[in-house]
């Protein structure tokens, strides 16, 4: 592993912890975004030698990741005309705490898996868990529909991070499939976003709970 390599996982680690620890869903929006750069970066500079496989790779995931599901985001966020998450289930505080608790776990937990000595001894494997972690929380701690979506990104980018030990084992296409089905994903959670606020003009997703009357 290179140096930039850590570097950018450490990055990653980071961005975890500021997407935790604020409330302005734009903040939220361009954390990922940024964290998504990281990750398309990364496959370029992981191996010391590229091909046009690794190459596409990087440009789609910087393309989808830092750029196109963004924007789609910030356009959603504008439409529904909210700006910060105001009552999450977890305080923001808490939430860092909990990111960081996890970030440990992952550290330790990394240790005692069946890994060789090149894996088992980086960051890969402790980021890809602390980032995995960190979307579930921002899953299930935030009330509002679009933090949500943010946490599934969050989490994804996570199994990202463990798919670059399999890069030069996967397929294009099979990388190439993720990203689509990441795309498709986010199209579905578009319609979701857009069926909560028209129903409930609202997307606090509490609102769903009324449908069992």
């Amino acid at each position: 592993m290179t140096p930039l390599f850590e570097t950018l996982l450490v990055l990653v680690l980071l961005l975890n912890l500021i997407a935790l620890g604020t409330s302005r869903i734009r903040a939220v929006i361009r954390t990922v975004a940024i964290q998504g750069v990281a990750l398309g970066l990364m496959p370029l500079v992981v191996h010391e030698s590229l091909d046009l496989h690794i190459i596409l790779v990087s440009l789609a995931t910087i393309a989808m990741k830092g750029v196109i599901i963004p924007s789609m985001l910030q356009k959603a966020m504008r439409d529904v005309q909210i700006k910060r998450e105001v009552e999450p289930f977890i305080g923001l505080i808490p939430s860092m705490l909990l990111g960081a608790a996890a970030t440990a776990v992952a550290v330790i937990l990394a240790q005692f898996l069946p890994l060789d000595d090149a894996h088992g001894a980086g960051l890969v494997v402790p980021t890809s868990l602390a980032t995995v972690l960190t979307g579930f929380l921002l899953l299930t701690t935030r009330l509002k529909a679009i933090s949500q979506v943010l946490g599934y990104l969050v989490l994804e980018n996570g199994v990202f991070i463990f798919g670059l030990l399999l890069l030069e084992a996967m397929p294009l296409q099979v990388e190439m499939g993720v990203l689509l089905d990441l795309l498709v994903a986010i199209f579905v959670m578009g319609i979701i976003l857009n069926h909560i606020n028209r129903e409930f003009s609202s997307l606090d997703t509490r609102q769903l709970s009324t449908l069992r009357d």
